[in-house]
């Protein structure tokens, strides 16, 4: 089993900076390849930034340019940076781990309970 706790979350202001942390623990070693999603109400969930193995990303097109996914394996987490915050980046956001890359697909077998986002005009 693998345990994923996001933090980070929390209100800001358009144009604004955010950085989410998702930690990971359990049987986390042969987690090669994680991620993070986001659920706005009424609209399903979405892939934002995804990593694997070999560093390989698969990012969604409205976050290029404004949104960085890292990863510290020494502390087993995993970050998402997001500067320039738009309202429309309103939502949950999830962090999802997984031994096959899914890309943005949501197929991730392992979820966090998701950290609020909430970006004001």
């Amino acid at each position: 089993q693998v345990q994923l706790v996001e933090s980070g979350g929390g209100s800001v202001q358009s144009g604004g900076s955010l950085r989410l942390s998702c930690a990971a623990s359990g049987d986390i070693y042969s987690m090669s390849d994680m991620g993070w999603f986001r659920q706005a109400p009424g609209k399903e969930r979405e892939g934002v930034e995804t990593i694997d193995s070999i560093g390989s990303r698969g990012y969604a097109g409205s976050v290029k340019g404004r949104f960085t996914n890292s990863q510290d394996k020494a502390k087993n987490t995993l970050y998402l940076q997001m500067n320039s915050l738009k309202s429309e980046d309103t939502a949950m956001y999830y962090c999802a781990a997984d031994r096959i890359w899914w890309w943005l697909s949501a197929n991730y077998t392992y979820w966090g309970q998701g950290t609020q986002v909430t970006v004001s005009s």
